[in-house]
């Protein structure tokens, strides 16, 4: 076996994840494949314990299809078991640290796992009585004498296209997040082209991660290179100062950064001071990239700037390499390849070029649905009334121009994108209605430089109530929030401002925090 053979394997309409990784442990055993800020294991290693993992979960009864759930910091320890939980034959259920106890507990149960590797600080956090009835494993403490022993092998998994890989739960629902599974295919159709390109350039593949790995955003980084037989750094969390260290002193040739790193890069008075010269390419996603940030980047950091814009349950994939396009910086790219899109008006007819309209797509990395709700799942969905073909609901208002690029103009339901997570205002709505004090409340997004945007709150208040009730009312709403959620501000309105058929104008509300008070 080659890394040319490989190559050509990556080249195929389908293959199996686990046996090129392990092809690769076979023919350089010795060079790194993953480091964080504990140490570094090389590919014979990575094999070795991607192996003696996965033969556990087999001996403790893991089923074919059975999710694992895994919880804490971005580690060794996390993608081991992420990576090893495919190789047995099951699925990897990355569940998010920012999510509430409840939450996290509805995920566990949704996923369907009997087992959950949960590293010692989130444990802490939720306390050793913590989701019942599954067997919980410390990622940073018993991993090590958990697995098989040295030189255990799995018994064998051939991954059938529709298989399911992983488990992706949605960020920013005040339930319990909907699971978004992802198939063998699906990744594979995703990532497989990818590294192999990769291999092609005949250059080391060092790739530097510092987004969660529970974050599909974060899978961009972190498997493409692993399938080209890179090395890939796991940072548990973003800082400027440690992400620029590790850029220069491993010679990083790739990653992936959400604006808001881009932007607090950028800001970092040190910037400049580190050699970067290794970056060949850069990606981002995940929420709006303004055209004046992209041009700072493309001036200050080396390489290739790839924006790709999509969603974690698939649909249209567009793509932007603003390095080739400066003059189309203030759109998100063209559809790729195996990408359509079809821009709709509110009642689902197709409108004329340039015209904008609801967004909707459809690609060969399509999800396989949401875990456990059909409904859902077809809610999310056009259904072609010409072709009878499923196409995403993207969510968002755009427009195409006339050289084929997507230009985003608003988004449906006013979704509010905060550090590259997602925020629905009616759920931070709801949160405040709770509250005895609140008789209205509505939620919206202001720009943010630290954040991207951030939610701002506006409440009506019942009789007896008045401005100093605030700060309580926002911390009891924050404390029953996700972290990612949390309203950075409230206000008190004497009467929400609405349309003459009723609908609550939020761009009033947004010119009313303007004046109130600058963005956080």
């Amino acid at each position: 076996m080659t890394r040319d053979d490989i190559a050509h394997r990556l080249a195929e309409p389908f293959g199996a994840f686990p046996q090129i990784l392990a092809d690769w442990a076979a023919i350089q055993p010795d060079l790194p494949a993953l480091r964080d800020e504990d140490g570094e294991l090389s590919w014979g290693e990575l094999g070795d314990r991607i192996e003696r993992i996965a033969a556990r979960l087999q001996e403790v009864g893991l089923e074919r299809g059975q999710s694992v759930a895994i919880l804490g910091t971005s580690t060794i320890p996390y993608a081991l078991v992420f990576l090893a939980a495919v190789r047995a034959g099951g699925v990897a259920a990355p569940l998010t640290t920012s999510a509430s106890a409840d939450q996290l507990a509805g995920m566990a149960a949704d996923s369907g796992a009997s087992h959950i590797f949960i590293d010692r600080a989130k444990l802490n956090e939720l306390g050793p009585d913590c989701f019942p009835g599954m067997v919980k494993v410390v990622l940073d403490e018993e991993l090590d004498t958990w697995m098989a022993g040295p030189g255990t092998r799995a018994a064998p998994f051939a991954p059938a296209e529709k298989d399911p890989f992983n488990i992706i739960y949605s960020s920013g629902t005040t339930g319990i997040p909907k699971g978004i599974v992802h198939s063998h295919l699906m990744r594979w159709r995703q990532f497989a082209t990818t590294a192999s390109s990769l291999i092609a350039t005949g250059e080391a593949i060092v790739s530097l991660t510092s987004t969660p790995l529970y974050s599909n955003t974060t899978m961009v980084a972190f498997l493409p290179p692993l399938l080209a037989g890179g090395t890939v750094r796991i940072m548990g969390k973003f800082d400027c100062g440690r992400w620029l260290s590790h850029a220069e002193t491993d010679g990083t040739t790739m990653t992936m950064l959400v604006p808001v790193q881009y932007q607090r890069l950028m800001d970092f008075p040190d910037f400049d001071r580190f050699d970067l010269s290794s970056l060949r390419l850069k990606y981002c996603t995940s929420a709006p990239f303004s055209a004046e940030l992209k041009r700072e980047v493309l001036a200050r950091m080396p390489g290739g700037l790839v924006e790709i814009y999509s969603m974690t349950e698939g649909g249209v994939v567009c793509l932007l390499n603003a390095h080739e396009f400066p003059d189309k910086l203030h759109t998100v790219g063209r559809p790729s390849p195996v990408s359509e899109l079809k821009v709709l008006d509110d009642d689902d007819n197709e409108v004329p070029p340039g015209t904008p309209g609801n967004l909707v797509g459809r690609s060969a990395t399509m999800m396989s649905g949401y875990k456990n709700q059909p409904g859902k799942t077809r809610e999310g969905y056009w259904i072609d009334p010409a072709t009878g073909e499923t196409w995403q609901r993207m969510g968002d208002i755009g427009r195409i121009d006339a050289d084929g690029f997507v230009e985003l103009v608003g988004r449906a339901k006013d979704m509010i994108i905060s550090g590259g997570f997602n925020i629905y205002p009616s759920d931070l709505e709801v949160a405040l209605e709770a509250d005895a004090r609140v008789v209205e409340a509505a939620v919206i997004g202001m720009p943010s430089r630290a954040w991207g945007e951030t939610p701002v709150g506006f409440v009506l208040l019942a009789e007896g109530h008045g401005e100093e009730d605030l700060p309580s009312i926002l911390a009891d709403t924050n404390a029953r929030l996700g972290k990612t959620q949390r309203l950075s501000m409230l206000y008190t309105i004497d009467e929400m401002p609405r349309s003459h058929i009723g609908k609550l104008l939020k761009t009033e509300l947004r010119a009313l925090a303007e004046t109130l008070a600058p963005a956080a």
